[in-house]
């Protein structure tokens, strides 16, 4: 499949090649199954063969991958606390996670942030659920996109420096990205258990207090 995506991108006229490859740099903010990384690898590798300019096309995907994230963050900061206060959603994220959550991300947020963009799988995630506790868009989307510029960077650094190598180049980023998927992995799990055992804390002390526990408004 990947064989045939770069014989597709190289048939491609330029601006054409640098717009599929940004689509798909964007969309894994919103669909993180998308191989942004293997793909924008591919594009470096393309544009050496093929003599375009590398640093563009990483400008371009970090630019397109970037906005997405950005995007998430305003909607979840407008629409996110009310997505989770009805039906099943409320039961998924219940007011005591989303209070421990506010807390992670104002102890934590700014390196967390950083940390977890590097995270495949995870680092869709955490500009929404920035956007959904409140952070300050400074705070949240600075270490977000700064994560990113660094990430592609790297990607295209390493691309260039195999040269015409492309098995090489591809599984380079595959170890790299399992690695880190199996961190991201160990990271999810354990923020759930962590959830789970603050949210059941958070319900004994109401319960001992006598509080009805109505979530309250996050701005």
């Amino acid at each position: 499949m990947t064989d045939r995506l770069l014989d597709w991108l190289a048939s491609l006229p330029t601006a054409y090649s640098y717009a599929a490859l940004m689509a798909l740099s964007a969309i894994e903010n919103v669909f993180p199954p998308v191989p942004a990384d293997v793909a924008v690898a591919l594009g470096a590798f393309l544009s050496q063969r093929l003599g375009r300019s590398v640093v563009t096309l990483g400008v371009l995907c970090w630019g397109a991958n970037a906005s997405t994230a950005i995007g998430m963050y305003v909607l979840a900061r407008r629409y996110g606390v009310e997505f989770f206060r009805s039906g099943w959603r409320r039961k998924a994220m219940p007011a005591e996670a989303m209070t421990a959550l506010e807390t992670v991300y104002a102890r934590y947020g700014i390196w967390g942030i950083f940390l977890s963009r590097f995270l495949p799988g995870v680092r869709a995630a955490v500009t929404p659920f920035a956007g959904v506790v409140g952070m300050p868009a400074r705070t949240a989307l600075i270490p977000a996109v700064s994560a990113s510029a660094i990430w592609y960077a790297a990607i295209v650094g390493a691309a260039t420096a195999f040269g015409f190598e492309w098995q090489s180049i591809r599984r380079l980023i595959e170890n790299v990205n399992g690695v880190l998927g199996l961190v991201a992995i160990g990271f999810a799990i354990a923020g759930v258990l962590w959830l789970i055992i603050r949210v059941r804390r958070a319900r004994g002390a109401r319960n001992e207090s006598g509080s009805d526990g109505e979530p309250r408004n996050i701005t």
